[in-house]
């Protein structure tokens, strides 16, 4: 296993397209790394440039502490995963596993020692003598992730590997991805452009947006702490509600307002986000999760300066949980239903035995320790 830096890596295509820009990065060995962002983002270019697919335009990535600018794909020993699976439709699972090794000269006994360990490893041993039009979606994902295993590279590199895997069977191989790359060690950069891959998976996510990284931390630090709008709204599901506000003082007490809305400030929010107290007077751009939102029903010692009083717009019943859909800030007379985008229409995530009907008035209780604020003007969160 090797680290892996990206040091001022910029791609423009021939087009004059910007891909990626300046993108500065450390991935330690062993490593699991998730790059994500949306569709155009510059995360599959930052991937390819490191498997060489991509030539560089700007910059250096090195793997192991050697510049691999100009080295071939092939002598860069890193292993690819496509989403596509990239299978040999012909040959059996256990030939697609030693087909790189064979071109590669190694001996035969050897081949076969590595294509057995893989296909031990990931239960493919009764799967070998198959074809792969034979084999299920996670089947032939596995065979994907074996041809990786046997070349025993320093890296592996996985472009979206489940997007063509239905729901259930991506939460499966998600897992099983995670597991075995925890036991082999192997440093590993995974690009997906859904944030729940990345939340579940990587020791570290870096949130990309137009070619330019925009956070780069754990899972947790970039939930609870994300550096700006961007990765506040991309982050989280549902994503973050978010309104214009304005923080006054009420009766000597730090609030924010929004619509007839006012919410007290907690104590303990304010001693960690003192640049708040620079935003007295003005406004600013308030980021509440849906999950700090509930129903008032079950908190009802909750003041009322924690609380927000309203009408239930839309109900989704889950399950596990209910989504409520309001209005922030109230709607034009003549608007009945809140617009799913609509930027006033907020989210709450609320227990299952909730009685939220559409219509009917709606009492939540926020849990002002956990409330979000960005400038409007640059986006940057305030700490």
């Amino acid at each position: 296993m090797a680290a892996i830096e990206f040091q001022g890596v910029s791609k423009v295509f021939p087009d004059g397209t910007l891909a990626v820009d300046g993108l500065d990065l450390a991935i330690d060995e062993g490593e699991f790394m998730v790059f994500v962002g949306p569709s155009g983002c510059g995360k599959t270019t930052a991937l390819r440039m490191v498997a060489g697919l991509e030539e560089i335009t700007e910059g250096e990535i090195l793997i192991g502490g050697r510049v691999v600018n100009d080295v071939t794909p092939k002598d860069r020993d890193v292993a690819m995963v496509f989403q596509n699976y990239a299978l040999y439709p012909h040959m059996t699972v256990e030939a697609n596993l030693a087909f790189g090794l064979k071109l590669r000269g190694i001996r035969r006994d050897e081949i076969r020692r590595r294509v057995h360990g893989a296909a031990e490893t990931l239960g493919l041993e009764e799967q070998l003598e198959r074809k792969p039009s034979a084999l299920s979606g996670g089947q032939r994902q596995r065979v994907a992730m074996g041809r990786a295993i046997v070349r025993e590279p320093q890296a592996y590199l996985m472009d979206e590997p489940l997007s063509n895997l239905d729901a259930k069977l991506r939460v499966q191989v998600r897992a099983e991805i995670q597991s075995l790359q925890r036991s082999l060690a192997v440093t590993t950069i995974y690009v997906t452009h859904d944030q729940t891959e990345a939340m579940t998976m990587g020791d570290r996510i870096a949130v990309m947006q137009r070619g330019t990284l925009q956070q780069v931390d754990t899972p947790e630090r970039v939930y609870s702490l994300p550096t700006n709008r961007f990765v506040a709204g991309f982050i989280g599901s549902p994503a973050m509600n978010m309104v214009e506000a304005r923080l006054t003082r009420e009766n000597g007490v730090p609030t924010v307002c929004f619509g007839a809305h006012r919410l007290a400030l907690d104590d303990e929010l304010l001693a960690s986000r003192s640049g708040l107290l620079d935003y007295e007077g003005k406004t600013v751009v308030l980021g509440i999760r849906p999950e700090h939102l509930e129903d008032a029903a079950f908190a009802p010692d909750a003041p009322p300066e924690r609380t927000i009083s309203t009408v239930c717009a839309l109900r989704e019943t889950l399950g596990s949980e209910v989504l409520v859909h309001f209005a922030a800030v109230e709607p034009a007379p003549d608007r009945e239903v809140v617009s799913l985008a609509d930027a006033t229409a907020f989210v709450a995530r609320v227990d299952p035995q909730t009685a939220a009907t559409e219509g009917a008035p709606l009492r939540l209780v926020v849990d002002t320790r956990r409330l979000h604020f960005f400038d409007p003007a640059t986006g940057l969160a305030v700490y």
